[in-house]
């Protein structure tokens, strides 16, 4: 028998070796980009918290700071402000809380806050309101509503005569002594001196101008007058007459009875303040032909009446007056002494020689 050998390698190649299949496994990576997937957002989401957390508080220890925030101002433009101030770390975590609150518009005004006071308490802070810094609006009587306006102005914090004037015209404010279908607040304003904080814009220093004239005028008992056939608002234009003639207290009661004495005689009032009135400068008090010629309803030497509104900020005096007038059959008064009391008479003729009277005393 024959030894065939060692069995041939085949060209001299090692001997492949031959291993049983096996899949690869994959299973691990995906549960690290499932990890990955919900780890990160959730770190990133824990950064964001933790970021916002920090945002919310603060020490409160800094420097007293000052913030006055203006009229109109957004919860935006607020964390801007106390942002640039250094009270809070961020506008935007201040914007974020606030709205999330509920808080989104804080009172104009000056504000005593800190630096690195937080959002919280920035917030806490903002919501008490803001320091009330007063300034002081004198009302004389006998202003017009124009006049008035100018003083509104005046007092600055962005308040114009224009805003002003506008509320008296448009019914955003109305008197209780306002009547339907009339829309001017001459003459329904109180005359006194008012503390206007800072957060009072025109709107509602007005209303409080308003309130104050209906509330003195209903304890006077003006909503339940009547005088002669004329109610509140009558006796109000009568009041504005009396405010502009008469100089010392004691003729309030006698002008009021000449303007009755007059409505009931069906003669015109010729009063000259309407008449001044009418023009429109209450600063040039002189009047010419032609203006007692002008055409106006407010003209009482060309119109039968009374005029349409009252024509200036009345005193409880001369309320008082215009309800409770003089029983007098006088029908016409002139300056009569330098004090400013008036002569009264019954008659034109006696009424002529009381002005040149007060022609020789260069009264008139």
């Amino acid at each position: 028998m024959v030894d065939d050998g060692p069995e041939p390698r085949g060209f001299g190649l090692p001997r492949r070796r031959y291993r049983a299949y096996r899949p690869r496994r994959r299973g691990g990576r995906v549960t690290i980009v499932i990890a990955a997937l919900i780890l990160v957002p959730l770190a990133v989401l824990g950064l964001g918290v933790g970021w916002f957390w920090y945002q919310l508080g603060g020490d409160g220890n800094g420097a007293e700071v000052q913030v006055r925030l203006e009229r109109g101002w957004g919860v935006s433009q607020v964390a801007d402000e106390l942002a640039d101030k250094n009270i809070v770390r961020s506008a935007l975590a201040f914007n974020i809380y606030s709205r999330f609150n509920g808080d989104k518009s804080f009172q104009a005004g000056t504000y005593d806050l800190r630096e690195d006071l937080g959002v919280s308490d920035a917030v806490s802070e903002l919501k008490k309101g803001p320091r009330i810094d007063y300034v002081v609006l004198k009302v004389p009587p006998g202003l017009w509503i124009e006049q008035i306006a100018g003083r509104v102005a005046g007092l600055g914090g962005g308040r114009s005569a224009e805003a002003f004037l506008d509320g008296t015209l448009n019914n955003s404010v109305r008197s209780k002594f306002e009547p339907e279908g009339v829309s001017n607040l001459e003459g329904l304003l109180r005359p006194d001196t008012y503390k206007i904080s800072e957060s009072q814009d025109e709107i509602a220093v007005l209303e409080t101008l308003a309130d104050t004239f209906d509330e003195h005028a209903e304890k006077l008992g003006l909503q339940n007058a009547f005088v002669r056939g004329h109610g509140p608002y009558d006796i109000i234009k009568v009041a504005s007459l009396i405010e502009s003639e008469a100089k010392v207290d004691a003729d309030r009661q006698l002008i009021a009875s000449v303007i009755y004495n007059r409505l009931e005689a069906n003669m015109p009032l010729q009063i000259d303040a309407t008449v001044i009135y009418a023009r429109g400068d209450p600063k040039n008090r002189k009047l010419s032909v032609n203006d007692l010629e002008r055409k106006s309803p407010y003209n009482t030497y060309a119109q039968p009446g009374l005029p349409p509104t009252p024509i200036s900020a009345v005193s409880d005096k001369s309320l008082l007056a215009a309800m409770a007038p003089a029983d007098t059959d006088f029908l016409y008064y002139v300056l009569a002494g330098k004090d400013g009391h008036h002569a009264f008479s019954s008659t034109a003729e006696q009424w002529q020689r009381d002005v040149e009277a007060a022609r020789a005393q260069g009264l008139l």
